[in-house]
């Protein structure tokens, strides 16, 4: 992946790990389009950084999904990288009836907000130079946590949309997944500070230098994830799943 001189738009920009990227990928020598739904977090974000453009976004419907990639094609004419990234985690109990609010909003969110996306944007990123599209996925796609399995679910989903994406774009898109591990963000109550998880910094770090290198993997994965991403490769698919539910 060209990682220097392209108009990149992130979802989820804001904040956490979107925030991070974006910021490293400004200083690159890039132009990001930082998209979200709260304004104020998205120009607080790009607060001394010339070339971050904050653009609201609402990933709830198909029209507002279809109007926003209008304007950022429209403003933004060299769009030729989009970075799938906004996402949200609920926690949820499978042992009762429940309400549903959280699921559906966690697919909407996950899944559906990143199949929209590339749909609106798919023919213009076709026609540009050094396109890429990237998906972040989770390492809970491969291990599921037991607490927030709407999510798992959709991490799961679209792992498997983003292997199907990438060989039908071959040649034409680049295609790479971003499996992150546990990582210190805003994500969840009081994830931010949590031991054991990673320091947004050092994962963001990692990850820049996984997509500068050559060729850029298909799987961004830092050295945490693989714990989860190879356990059924490695035959330790059961031991993960009670290490990371602590059963």
């Amino acid at each position: 992946m060209k990682t220097t001189g392209n108009t990149i738009l992130i979802t989820g920009g804001g904040s956490g790990i979107g925030e991070a990227l974006a910021h490293r990928l400004h200083d690159l020598g890039n132009t990001v389009i930082i998209a979200g739904r709260r304004r104020e977090v998205l120009e607080k974000s790009a607060a001394g950084r010339a070339n971050i453009v904050p653009m609201p976004f609402d990933a709830d419907s198909a029209a507002s999904v279809d109007a926003f990639a209008r304007q950022v094609v429209a403003e933004h004419p060299t769009l030729n990288v989009l970075i799938n990234n906004a996402g949200i985690m609920r926690f949820e109990d499978l042992t009762a009836r429940r309400d549903l609010a959280d699921a559906e909003a966690t697919i909407t969110t996950n899944l559906l907000g990143p199949i929209r996306l590339i749909n609106a944007l798919i023919d213009h990123l076709r026609q540009q130079p050094d396109a890429a599209i990237i998906n972040t996925t989770s390492g809970l796609a491969f291990v599921p946590l037991l607490t927030t399995p709407t999510y798992n679910a959709t991490k799961a989903a679209l792992h498997s949309y983003t292997v199907s994406l990438r060989e039908v774009l071959k040649g034409a898109v680049e295609v790479i997944e971003l499996a992150p591990p546990a990582v210190q963000t805003d994500l969840t109550p009081g994830q931010s500070t949590r031991e054991g998880y990673q320091p947004l910094d050092e994962y963001a770090d990692e990850v820049i230098g996984l997509l500068t290198a050559s060729p850029t993997p298909a799987e961004v994965l830092v050295q945490r994830v693989h714990f989860l991403r190879d356990a059924e490769k490695e035959n330790r698919y059961e031991q993960a799943l009670a290490t990371l539910n602590k059963r």
